[in-house]
């Protein structure tokens, strides 16, 4: 097994491949990874792109490294369940937010910007569906800055699993628990911290108190913001589309919104993802350095 290419450390912030390898239309990945890592740099600090190339896994990868996984033919989403395998077997992978949080960790990176984590999926007494970034959070300590969880998910549900597991949800000047394409849900957060500095402060004592990751709720901006009553007409219709279900259900539910939306989800998604990674470079600047 090939061992860890670590580019990076606390001063750097991750960011995940899933989402430019399999979040935009092939052709438009490199800009929007340029694009996430200039919201970075703008607060001062660097991004650190996190991917498998070959088997081998990269925190701060090289732009030769993310064109060969945005040119490859085939490229596997990577977990906490299959990370290590796709590693021994040489294979590429796009790292999703729980094996960018595994990864990142292990490279003393100590904040991550992703869109939207994984969470629990509706009809769980027929078939557990539980995303691997739910553990992952319990395990990694990591802050994970995102607008909370998809919309098409449960919510609620997935807010009371990450208390379940130990995991402090912050709201950054919100009170609320994001969904995404929107601002607010039904779900409270743990507190609400309106400061930049006085979330780094806890941050960074907290990742050393307990050695779990930390929910950072960063909303969607208000600008861009999907109205509620078009989010629910275009998710019934996407998930009409997408009725053969199965383990990629997700993905063609999000391909089917794209399409009703007429691309209004996918440029909410680029929106909060910015927002989340200018978020995640003001923390990265502001924490306290970790003690010697």
């Amino acid at each position: 097994m090939k061992t860890l290419v670590n580019r990076a450390g606390p001063r750097h912030v991750a960011l995940e491949t899933t989402l430019v390898v399999h979040g935009v239309p092939r052709g438009e990945g490199a800009a929007l990874a340029h694009a996430l890592g200039d919201c970075v740099r703008d607060q001062g600090v660097e991004p650190a792109l996190v991917g498998v190339v070959g088997g081998r896994p990269i925190v701060g990868m090289s732009e030769p490294e993310l064109r060969t996984l945005l040119e490859a033919d085939a490229v596997v989403k990577a977990n906490t369940s299959n990370l290590g395998v796709l590693m021994h077997l040489g294979q590429h992978a796009a790292t999703t937010v729980s094996a960018t949080m595994e990864l990142a960790a292990a490279a003393g990176v100590r904040v991550f910007a992703t869109g939207g984590l994984g969470g629990l999926h509706f009809g769980l007494a027929e078939r557990p569906d539980v995303s691997a970034d739910l553990a992952a959070l319990a395990r990694f300590p990591v802050a994970v800055v995102t607008s909370g969880v998809k919309s098409l998910l449960d919510v609620e549900g997935t807010r009371e699993l990450l208390e379940s597991l130990g995991v402090p949800v912050i709201g950054f000047r919100t009170e609320r628990f994001p969904a995404f394409y929107l601002r607010e849900s039904g779900a409270r957060v743990d507190a609400r911290i309106d400061d930049v500095n006085v979330l780094a402060g806890f941050v960074g004592s907290e990742l050393r108190r307990t050695g779990r990751g930390i929910v950072i709720a960063n909303p969607i901006p208000e600008t861009d913001e999907i109205e509620r009553s078009d989010w629910e007409r275009w998710l019934a219709q996407a998930q009409a589309a997408a009725h053969e279900g199965g383990r990629d259900v997700t993905p063609k539910v999000l391909a089917a919104l794209h399409h009703f939306s007429h691309g209004r989800t996918l440029a909410a998604n680029i929106a909060l993802a910015r927002s989340n990674a200018a978020l995640a470079g003001q923390v990265c600047r502001a924490l306290p350095s970790e003690p010697a």
